[in-house]
Formats: C-alpha cells, sequence, structure tokens
C-alpha cells in the first residue's frame, strides 16, 4: 500500500540527521506556535498566500531563497569541514554516502531553490512596477509558479528525513543516476524536485513576457524600458528557450529509472554522453539566466548612486541580447574532453571567448556612468563595485577554461569549482544581496541598517577570496572536485585556508541576518522612514509610487515617452501631479487554488518518489480536477472604488508634503493620462 516507503527510510542510525531534523520540528512547531498565539493564520492566509498580487509573491520569492541560502550554507560549511579533517588518512566525520549527499544537495539548492527564487522575487517586485504596469499578465498563473516552487522545496528538505537525497553531484550525469547505480530514491527526489520548480520556472518566464510585450504603459518603447527589465526579460527569453531541454532530460531519465528504458545507457542503444549535451544545453544558458538579472541591478544601482543616466543605455541592451544568444552555443565547453575533436571543440571555444565581448562592454559602461558622477558609498554600491572586481577574475578564468587545451589539464579539478563560484557568487549573489537592499524600502517603507549590510559585505567578499582562491592553487596542483578525504599533504593547507573562508562568509550571512533584525526594530525611526517612495532619487516609475506601494501600483497609469522618465518629470515639476478625477481600477481577486495545487503535487511528486501508484493517481485527478474548476468559474475580478483611491491617494500626498516632496498647496491637474 505504501509502495517503497517503511519505517527504515527514516535514518535514525545518523545522529548529524537526526538532530537537525529535530532542530528543524522544533523550529516549526514555534513558528506554528507563534502564528496561532498572535492569531495570524487569517491575515497569512487572505493577505499572502492566497495573494496574486506580484509584490507580494515577490517577498514570498525572496523568503523562500533566504531560507534555502541557509541550508545551503549549512551543506557548504559541512563539506568544507569534512574536507579540512579527512587529511593524510583521516575518514573525516561525514561517512562517504551521506557527504556524496550534501554536496549534491548543496549545488541543486543553491542553483535552483535560492538563486533562482531570489532573481524571481527581486523581478516580481520591481518589474511590473518599472514598466508602469498594474500587475503581471496572469496573476493567477504567477501564483501557481510560486506554489510549485514551494512544492520542489518541500520534496528536496523532505528528503533529509525520509529516504536519501541524490548521490550523485548537481548534474546527475548516467550511468551513476541510473537505476544500476543509484537504486535507492535519492535521485527521484532530485527528478521530481526539479521538474515540479522547473515547471514553474517556465510558467514565470511566460508570464513575464507577456507582461513586457503587452502591458506596458502609454508610451513606453521596447528599448526605453529600464536595463533591469531589459536583463529580466533576456533572461526569461531563455527561461523559455531552455527549461523545456531540463523538463525532456529528466523525463527521459525517469523513463530509464521507473520504465526501463535505455536512453542514457551504455547498452541496448542508449547514449550517456546525450544526457551530458542535453544537461548542458539547459545548463549554460541557465548561468545567464541567473547572472543577467544581477547586470540589470547593478545597472540600477550605479545610475542611481551616482545620480547620473546609465551610460550607454541602448549598448546595455545588445550586449544583453548577445551574451543571451552565445550563452546556447556554448554548452560543449563543459566537456572539451569528451572527445568531439579538435574542429567541434575550436568553434566552442572561440565562442565562449567571444561572450566576453559583450560583458566587457556592460563593464565599461558601469564604470563610464561613474565617471564624473557623485558616487555615494552606500552598501548597494560596495556590492556592485565588489562585484566588479570579483566577476572580472572569473571571466579571466574562464577564458583560460575555453581553451581546449586548458581544459583538458583543468577539467574536473578544483579549478572549474573556484572559477564556477567566482562568477555565480561574484556576480549573481552579490547582485541579488545589492537589489535586495536596493528594492527593500519599496517593498517594505523602511531602510535597511547601513552598518550591518557594509560588514556583512566586507565579510563576504574577504571570505569569497579566502574561501576559493586557495581552489585555484588546488586545481593547479591536481585536485579534483567530489573528493570526500585527501591523502597530499600538500594540499592541506590550503584546504584549511578555504575552511576559514566559509567561516568568513557564514559571519557576513550572521551580519545579514542581524542587520534584518536591527532594520526591523529601527523601522519607525524618522531616518528609516520612505514611505514616500524614493529614498534613492531615482530614476524609473517604481520609485513614483508610495513604499510599499499600493495593491493596484498606480492610480493613474503614467506617461513614459522617455528612458528615464521619473527623473524627467522631477526636473520638469511633473511628478507626483494628481489628476482632477480618478476612475475605478480593475484588478483580480485572491486564489487559493495555486496553494492547493502545489500541495497536491507535492503529494504526487512525493508518491511518485515512493512508487506509491494509488495516491499518485488519485493526488495527480484531484490536481487536474481543482484546475478545471477554477479554470471553468466567472471569475471577473473586481473594480476598485474611486473613493477607496482617493483615500490612499490622499495620505500618500500627505506623505509627499512631509517629505517635502511637493508644497503643501499643490493643486490638482487636468491630465489626459491613460485611466485604468
Amino acid at each position: 500500500m505504501f509502495g517503497k516507503l517503511s519505517w527504515e527510510a527514516i535514518p535514525f542510525h545518523e545522529p548529524i540527521v537526526m538532530v537537525t531534523i529535530s532542530m528543524i520540528a522544533l523550529g516549526g512547531l514555534a513558528l506554528f506556535a507563534a502564528i496561532t498565539y498572535f492569531k495570524k493564520w487569517t491575515y497569512l492566509w487572505t493577505e499572502w498566500l492566497t495573494s496574486v498580487d506580484h509584490k507580494k509573491i515577490g517577498v514570498m520569492y525572496i523568503i523562500v531563497a533566504m531560507v534555502m541560502l541557509l541550508r545551503g550554507f549549512a551543506d557548504a560549511i559541512m563539506m568544507r569541514t569534512q574536507l579540512a579533517m579527512a587529511t593524510e588518512g583521516s575518514p573525516g566525520y561525514l561517512p562517504p554516502e551521506h557527504y556524496d549527499q550534501i554536496f549534491t544537495a548543496h549545488g541543486v539548492i543553491m542553483i535552483i531553490f535560492m538563486a533562482m527564487p531570489f532573481f524571481t522575487g527581486l523581478m516580481n517586485l520591481a518589474v511590473p512596477l518599472q514598466i508602469g504596469a498594474r500587475d503581471v499578465a496572469f496573476p493567477f498563473l504567477n501564483s501557481l509558479s510560486f506554489w510549485l516552487l514551494v512544492s520542489g522545496v518541500v520534496l528536496i528538505n523532505l528528503s533529509l528525513g525520509i529516504g536519501e537525497f541524490a548521490k550523485t553531484g548537481w548534474v546527475a550525469y548516467p550511468p551513476l543516476s541510473g537505476l544500476q547505480y543509484s537504486p535507492g530514491v535519492g535521485m527521484d527526489y532530485y527528478i521530481w524536485a526539479l521538474q515540479l520548480s522547473g515547471l514553474g520556472t517556465t510558467l514565470t518566464g511566460v508570464n513575464f513576457l507577456a507582461t513586457v510585450l503587452k502591458m506596458r504603459t502609454p508610451g513606453m518603447k521596447l528599448m526605453d524600458m529600464p536595463i533591469f527589465t531589459w536583463t529580466c526579460t533576456w533572461a526569461n527569453v531563455l527561461i523559455v528557450a531552455s527549461f523545456p531541454i531540463l523538463t525532456a532530460t529528466l523525463a527521459l531519465l525517469t523513463l530509464d529509472r521507473y520504465m526501463d528504458f535505455h536512453i542514457f545507457t551504455n547498452e541496448l542503444g542508449g547514449n550517456p554522453m546525450m544526457y551530458v549535451n542535453l544537461f548542458w544545453a539547459w545548463g549554460h544558458p541557465e548561468v545567464y539566466i541567473l547572472i543577467l538579472p544581477a547586470f540589470g541591478i547593478f545597472s540600477e544601482v550605479i545610475s542611481a548612486f551616482t545620480g547620473k543616466k546609465l551610460f550607454g543605455h541602448h549598448s546595455m541592451i545588445y550586449a544583453s541580447g548577445a551574451i543571451s544568444v552565445l550563452g546556447f552555443m556554448v554548452w560543449l565547453h563543459h566537456f572539451f574532453t569528451m572527445g568531439s575533436g579538435a574542429s567541434v571543440n575550436a568553434f566552442f571555444g572561440l565562442a565562449t571567448m567571444l561572450i566576453s565581448i559583450p560583458t566587457g562592454v556592460k563593464l565599461f559602461n558601469w564604470l563610464f556612468t561613474i565617471y564624473q558622477g557623485r558616487l555615494r558609498f552606500t552598501s548597494q554600491v560596495m556590492w556592485t563595485l565588489g562585484f566588479m572586481v570579483t566577476f572580472a577574475i572569473g571571466g579571466m578564468t574562464g577564458v583560460l577554461l575555453a581553451i581546449p587545451g586548458a581544459d583538458f589539464v583543468l577539467h574536473n579539478s578544483l579549478f572549474v569549482i573556484a572559477h564556477f563560484h567566482n562568477v555565480i557568487i561574484g556576480g549573481a549573489v552579490f547582485g541579488y544581496i545589492a537589489g535586495f537592499a536596493f528594492y527593500f524600502p519599496k517593498a517594505f517603507g523602511f531602510k535597511l541598517h547601513e552598518g550591518w549590510g557594509k560588514a556583512a559585505f566586507w565579510f563576504w567578499i574577504s571570505g569569497f577570496f579566502v574561501a576559493f582562491m586557495p581552489l585555484y592553487a588546488l586545481g593547479f596542483m591536481g585536485m579534483t572536485r567530489r573528493l570526500n578525504a585527501t591523502t597530499n599533504p600538500e594540499w592541506v593547507p590550503y584546504l584549511y585556508v578555504a575552511m576559514f573562508g566559509a567561516v568568513m562568509i557564514a559571519a557576513g550571512i550572521a551580519c545579514q541576518l542581524i542587520q534584518l533584525y536591527v532594520s526591523v526594530r529601527d523601522r519607525n525611526k524618522p531616518e528609516n522612514v520612505c514611505d514616500h517612495g524614493d529614498p534613492w532619487n531615482a530614476h524609473t516609475l517604481e520609485w513614483s509610487t508610495s513604499s510599499p506601494p499600493p495593491f493596484y501600483n498606480f492610480a493613474v497609469l503614467p506617461k513614459a515617452d522617455c528612458i528615464d522618465p521619473f527623473t524627467e518629470a522631477k526636473e520638469n515639476g511633473t511628478a507626483y501631479q494628481r489628476p482632477a478625477k480618478y476612475e475605478p481600477i480593475h484588478m483580480p481577486n485572491n486564489t487559493a487554488t495555486g496553494v492547493v495545487m502545489g500541495a497536491l503535487l507535492t503529494v504526487f511528486g512525493f508518491a511518485m518518489i515512493w512508487h506509491i501508484w494509488w495516491l499518485a493517481i488519485a493526488s495527480l485527478v484531484g490536481t487536474v480536477v481543482y484546475f478545471v474548476i477554477h479554470a471553468a468559474r466567472d471569475d471577473q475580478g473586481y473594480m476598485v472604488p474611486v473613493e477607496t483611491i482617493e483615500r490612499i491617494e490622499a495620505e500618500q500626498h500627505k506623505r509627499l508634503v512631509a517629505a517635502g516632496k511637493i508644497p503643501a498647496n499643490a493643486t490638482r491637474v487636468e491630465t489626459s493620462l491613460e485611466q485604468a
């Protein structure tokens, strides 16, 4: 009745796992008790869990990303500790099979369940506001996408205490990921967690492409859109083009595991290298899906904190497009050692080197924006400057790995690990943290504490160099990745230094948590409050609304006929003008369908993992039926009455007067701007 599930699936014999599960369970119970004690369940359900407001969904994405950052970083600390201890014959403290699960989970969590939702959260928060839209094109689909991500998060965390996770590394190459060498449920957790979250990501890509193409405010041309919106758009193009490849690849691997197909085996006509090609045909665009939005954030930060328009706006758009196209033409550089021949390797090596050109264009545009500007050294700017240095080093090591001859020497070594973390931490993660600090006051109406933010930056960047520069050296010294113990005494000092670097990064994360606590505690201090909406004197439309913005975003759709419309309006004195009258605004209703479908699909994934066929069928049928009922209902949304809009806008007017943004006697103006 319960398939392969039994009491033996719970690892009672592993104290580390059981202690971790106990702590998570106690934390969950404490959270449940706190919500119940303060009677917040109704508020959570109506205002957040069932919301289709893109801003609230964005905040929930970022919360999930931060929780998974803590989980993924805990895995990283455990790995570095194991490698520092397991030297010169010592076995360390982790059994090999447990270590293999940890480094697989670390890769999957950090890329799919930390970086992707962090980018998606920031995109949800800012992009509709930047283009002057009231919401995304498909609000329900946005909610469903989030709950599909949560479904994958639940499954990957369940693997910690029920069964096991994959022991294959995050790339899960056959034949190791096949049934013969991975007979347990670890690979099945991997497959279904990625499938469900990947479906949500694909829907997000479609949703935001439709939003950008069809819902821009009157007068906003595509080439005038803010750079963050553009880089997110290019990332969504890559999502729509590449994530179906991952879905299909995992579906084929599922057929191998569940129905004894031989698509990726060495016998009966299969070919393991086909999996590697397909995986990296998704995997390399995925790297640019992660990095492009960070480039957009750096552009917004540099432009805002220099007080200048971004240098080379159009060239930034073209450079992002070139990166997106070239990103699809370089997947084979991940396996130059396959034996595909000199001509093929030369093509992919040259294509890889070409990507450095549009990336260099971006770097110089940022530098030229800073040139002769009045750069304010805020924490956001420090993350940006730190990125420029760190990413330049990662780019140079990437060009080295693009040379097939060099890659033959360095392939599968720690040099590759150092390079990958160099560009993902120094690029994507630094960008998301900068974006978090940049958009935090927009989401919540108060600023993050600058002192703790700068302390976090210095710990992060120092810890990064201390943790990963030794790995470059170890790669040259011949240390391969995926080792759980070492015997070469020459490697030991470098492993100790790398361990210390990981501890420094941990201190940086601790500073960020303290920063959040202190900022929430001091949120009502006058120097922290920025509810009028424009704390940075920024350029784009999202800063023209209150902080947090009203649920309808804009009482009147703004007109945007230039690159930085908000700056233009501030300069010509038309910013914050109130129209003579408002009109009702149409908005979508909240819905629980996303929550319910996400829960049913979580049950479906769990049932498929453990071969509980009756439960899998029941949950899948339940999902389809619930969706059909949702689709068949006649829900036309609701109209926000003029009285409500008047009241909300009057409150914002008072805040603007108090902040000195407009005179107290500002009068309403007749406007021809498009109404709801």
